[in-house]
């Protein structure tokens, strides 16, 4: 039997999902009416999350961050099975995973943190990635529970904390992505190119195919082989500005590239390759 604590868009997707395959799942959340929505689906809610975890053996939470996982924890602990499994999708720190690991373990349960790259539909379809790390042999025994919940389970080894980065990492690449986006939408409203001309754009151009051959690129270092010289694309963003200023338009990403660009010029590079610009992310 398992119990849910978080009842927000994954937590009660990943509670529907359970249920329909066959689990009990018991479920509580700070605001008692979004626990209570789950019975229609045939989850058991409580109001006190130590009653909440009682005869779980398995206790997922996902919640805001390090601090209310802490909390909601703490405040569980005196209900909770003895040899009970803690498992923690919330995306956090990874000194917070890290000691989380060791706290619980000296107070005899298993915590596993188990962050995940999914949307609530992904929840309730058992779909995208959840990420582990840590004692192999404690993720080899949960495997069987948490493989089913996702599309793939993805291991990231023996050390402690890791998962936890590489869901930071690839957070900041969503938000780059979706901060980036906004600027190209801005800059084609300042050229009169629409949202649907750049669909059809991307639909045929397919840039995000080379996202991982542009990584190998920048990890090559290729600073005096360019296929792009950095003084030729501080050019174009420089029109960017330029067309998005004229236009009344406001660039958020673009501006603050271009002033590394020129940072990096005036060191010298302007005829490197223009990805010479993470050279100290390296």
């Amino acid at each position: 039997m398992r119990a849910f604590l978080g009842m927000g868009l994954l937590g009660s997707n990943f509670t529907k999902a359970l249920i329909n395959k066959g689990e009990q799942v018991q479920v509580w959340n700070r605001t008692t009416s979004r626990a209570t929505a789950l019975e229609a689906f045939g989850a058991k809610a409580f109001t006190n999350v130590a009653d909440a975890v009682k005869g779980a053996d398995y206790v997922h939470i996902v919640v805001k961050d390090d601090a209310a996982v802490n909390e909601v924890l703490a405040a569980a602990a005196p209900g909770f099975k003895p040899g009970a499994v803690i498992i923690d999708h919330t995306t956090t720190t990874v000194e917070g995973a890290k000691e989380r690991t060791k706290e619980w373990k000296e107070k005899g349960f298993t915590y596993q943190h188990a962050p995940v790259f999914m949307g609530p539909g992904n929840a309730l379809d058992s779909t995208g990635y959840m990420l582990v790390s840590g004692d192999q042999a404690v993720i080899g025994k949960l495997e069987p529970v948490l493989a089913p919940m996702t599309g793939k389970l993805v291991n990231f080894g023996e050390e402690t904390g890791k998962a936890a980065a590489m869901k930071l990492v690839g957070n900041s690449f969503l938000i780059c992505l979706t901060a980036g986006l906004t600027d190209m939408l801005a800059v084609g409203k300042a050229l009169g190119v629409n949202g649907d001309d750049i669909l059809t754009l991307l639909a045929d151009w397919n840039p995000g195919m080379g996202v991982t051959s542009r990584l190998k690129r920048i990890l090559s270092a290729p600073y005096d082989d360019p296929s792009w010289e950095l003084n030729m694309a501080r050019k174009d963003a420089g029109i960017f500005i330029d067309s998005a200023a004229k236009a009344g338009t406001d660039l958020h990403v673009i501006p603050v590239v271009a002033s590394v660009m020129d940072e990096w010029i005036a060191k010298g590079f302007g005829n490197k390759d223009w990805t010479v610009i993470s050279k100290d992310a390296l």
